[in-house]
């Protein structure tokens, strides 16, 4: 009985400290730590003001946009990380901007292990990285979030090379303005999980460098077939208004060489 109660202490400390371990990537205030890189803009250009801040949410617009014409952009924090938990809140609102492609009505993305922004040029259009894709339904019809896109990138799945550029995941559809909260846990370049609403509903491996889908990008950092074992953490905007009120982080590197105490800790962060 004496070691089970030690037992439960210990964890129980061990949680106490996970609940105070997160990081707050977007403060509520302002975007100090963050840089933005918009398709056909110069580096740190918030064309626009399209990422603002406003009543305590990082908001995403596009009024001063005559026509979308594929200006993808995306805000990235200002240090890239290798092992963590990434957990967001986001809802989508009101109408698609004019010349917003289809396929982008409501859908955004939390980009994983992205490249450094500063070294994207000009007219890229998407980061190298692995975008958890983020998707709102019509009313009617299925369309799930939290699924993987490969904008010069691939994965594997069940240790089989997956080349086509999407893979849906098996979550739920979230109609209208309702808040969502999806979850990223990456470790490294072993294993990422997207997680919706406290379901798993997607998990795949080894992210590296390859494939298609990104254009306009420096091809010295193209390196095909290099594995991708860090890198920055985006936000996107694709043409749809998007609000974000929870951006957090638990950084999971310190524990990465003692299996034992990331499986406690993973399983803290479960149970919050």
């Amino acid at each position: 009985m004496k070691k089970l109660f030690t037992l439960l202490l210990s964890l129980s400390s061990f949680c106490g400290f996970a609940q105070k371990g997160w990081i707050k990537l977007f403060n509520g205030k302002d975007l100090k730590d963050w840089n933005i890189k918009i398709a056909k803009h110069d580096y740190n250009e918030n064309f626009g003001n399209t990422f603002y801040v406003q009543d305590g949410l990082m908001k995403v617009k596009y009024d001063a946009y005559a026509s979308f014409d594929q200006q993808y952009g995306h805000i990235f924090y200002k240090k890239p990380f290798s092992h963590y938990l990434l957990k967001i809140e986001y809802r989508f609102v009101g109408e698609q901007a004019k010349g917003g492609e289809g396929w982008a009505w409501r859908n955004s993305g939390a980009m994983l292990h992205c490249q450094d922004p500063a070294t994207m040029w000009k007219d890229q259009d998407f980061p190298i990285s692995i975008e958890g894709q983020l998707l709102g339904g019509n009313g009617k019809d299925e369309r799930p979030t939290g699924n993987v896109c490969t904008p010069g990138t691939t994965i594997e799945m069940k240790e089989k090379l997956f080349t086509p550029h999407c893979l849906n995941s098996t979550s739920k559809t979230y109609h209208g303005e309702q808040w969502v909260t999806a979850e990223f846990l990456v470790l490294g370049d072993s294993v990422i999980k997207h997680i919706v609403n406290g379901d798993t509903v997607l998990t795949y491996t080894h992210p590296k460098i390859g494939g298609g889908n990104v254009a306009n990008y420096d091809p010295k950092i193209k390196v095909d077939g290099k594995r991708l074992t860090k890198g920055y953490i985006a936000l996107q905007s694709e043409s749809h208004p998007i609000e974000f009120r929870m951006v957090k982080l638990f950084d999971l590197e310190p524990y990465v060489n003692d299996k034992k105490k990331l499986e406690k800790m993973l399983e803290c962060l479960r149970k919050e």
